[in-house]
């Protein structure tokens, strides 16, 4: 069967979403990609009449209505993708349906996801990526309006916490990336759709990495600092070629997991090649068959939070009970790094091979 990707490119109001959407669109159909677009739920269904307000519905029974709805879509567009006679077909999609928990309570929320059958780790991870567009209200203020979606009516104040929230929501997702406006919008532009030729491997997905030896961390800590997002993971390692590395990673939280094998291919000490699908658990079970028995297992928690608009990642490991590792992952080599104040950090390790996965999973030490 053949892949088909699904983007979800989301973001507080006024972040620049349609544009990129558009953008994206007409880039990837030079690149020989055939490209479906979901359209954002809610924004159908306001100007029809079913709002979350006057007459209409409370915000609950709302998100409900949306929820369902950009499920139905989305297996819709699925479907007619498969049909499709592409080799290449990529579904953008205008949010997921992660983006509805920012406007009811967590409860509320875990009773959608109950109702139509999914965890919060299935709901969040069933996209190949996704990407935040920050709101122009957080750090782009002059240009934030609302007038080219009339279904929206948050002040700048209010866009600013549906943004931190929608960041929440998505953070854990194994390919989360932000776009913050540190640059002008035509920079933004660029940078999300550099992201994207990332993840499909278009021409050359490029991962810069930035590591950090650190003390480990009480997680109790961060979180009072700035949202988390805990994961549980087991990566474990295929036999392969000595210029690749292969392996399979069982990923999730509250015992439901998703499953992936990756391929990477080093460029030079700071970038490499790297190709990831998600797989079922069927397909991973038997993807163990073929362990490297040299390296047992990596398990860790990984803690995710946002610093400063930049992304982190804190791999806590088992047999370290002093040590952890950071990583920030660039889309440039030159980008500047501004570490948490709350994090001890030690040293930079980005290019001690010592404490790669791979050679951490054969040595279970820091």
């Amino acid at each position: 069967m053949k892949e088909v990707w699904t983007i979800v490119i989301t973001g507080g109001p006024c972040s620049g979403k349609s544009t990129g959407l558009s953008l994206i669109e007409q880039e990837l159909s030079n690149r020989g990609y055939y490209v479906l677009i979901i359209p954002e739920t809610a924004t159908e269904l306001i100007p029809n009449g079913i709002r979350p307000f006057g007459n209409s519905l409370d915000v609950l029974t709302f998100q409900y209505v949306v929820f369902e709805k950009q499920l139905h879509k989305e297996e819709m567009y699925k479907k007619v993708a498969r049909l499709i006679p592409a080799d290449k077909v990529v579904i953008l999609l205008d949010r997921g349906i992660m983006d509805s928990k920012s406007y009811v309570s967590n409860e509320e929320f875990q009773e959608i996801l109950a109702k139509n059958f999914l965890n919060e780790v299935e709901a969040r991870d069933r996209y190949n990526a996704v990407f935040h567009l920050v709101t122009a209200a957080d750090g782009a203020e002059e240009f934030y309006t609302l007038e080219n979606n009339s279904a929206r009516t948050e002040t700048p104040k209010q866009a600013r916490e549906l943004d931190k929230r929608g960041i929440a929501n998505w953070t854990g997702h194994p390919h989360f990336r932000m776009i913050d406006n540190s640059t002008n919008f035509e920079k933004k532009m660029e940078r999300l759709l550099g992201e994207i030729y990332a993840v499909l491997g278009e021409p050359i997905p490029l991962e810069i990495e930035r590591k950090y030896l650190i003390q480990k961390p009480n997680v109790e800590e961060i979180a009072k600092h700035t949202a988390i997002n805990i994961v549980d993971i087991v990566q474990t390692y295929l036999k392969s070629t000595n210029d690749k590395e292969k392996r399979v990673r069982q990923r999730g939280q509250n015992g439901h997991f998703s499953y992936y094998l990756t391929e990477k291919k080093e460029l030079d000490e700071l970038r490499r090649v790297e190709k990831e699908r998600k797989i079922t658990e069927k397909e991973y079970i038997g993807y163990l068959a073929n362990m490297d028995t040299s390296r047992p297992p990596l398990v860790k928690k990984r803690v995710c939070f946002v610093y400063q608009g930049q992304y982190f990642e804190v791999d806590l490991f088992d047999f370290s009970k002093d040590y952890a590792l950071m990583e920030i992952e660039l889309t440039d080599v030159k980008s500047a790094v501004e570490l948490p104040k709350f994090i001890n950090v030690i040293k930079e390790v980005t290019n001690n091979l010592k404490y790669r996965n791979y050679n951490l999973a054969q040595a279970q030490t820091l």
